[in-house]
């Protein structure tokens, strides 16, 4: 059957989802420390390789829910990932909400840093579902 999921099927979105988050923390580490005085990092209420895990276990679950939701239904991919994306976006303010209520100096860069992050990993998400939707997966 077309729509088994195998375990090739699961292993090469979340493969792209990893290779992607660990390409996008190597960036952001590397522009940090060539443009970010150094003592900025070490004040922000969470630190960049933390977020990139965090919103790589989200979009690590988003993937595998997609998966079985195409398995079940794929007419209705598009609106499982609408439904994730928004629990996530949730998830992604209570987490931002601390930084929102600092006013430290360098808070402007972790919520600009913060906001970088969620962007690239729904960017990443987006492209995996339409790869899903185009059954390239």
């Amino acid at each position: 059957m077309k729509n088994n999921i195998t375990f090739l099927n699961v292993f090469k979105p979340l493969l792209f989802v990893l290779l992607f988050a660990v390409l996008g923390l190597i960036l952001h580490k590397g522009f940090f420390y060539f443009f970010v005085p150094k003592h900025a990092e070490g004040n922000f209420i969470y630190d960049i390789p933390a977020l990139y895990g965090v919103f790589t276990v989200f979009s690590f679950s988003i993937v595998l829910i997609l998966l079985k939701i195409k398995q079940k239904n794929m007419d209705i991919v598009g609106y499982g990932f609408l439904i994730l994306t928004s629990v996530k976006m949730v998830a992604a303010y209570l987490f931002l909400k601390p930084i929102l209520h600092e006013s430290y100096p360098e808070s402007q860069t972790e919520k600009i840093s913060f906001f970088i992050i969620f962007c690239y990993f729904l960017a990443i998400e987006t492209v995996v579902t339409i790869r899903i939707l185009n059954d390239k997966i």
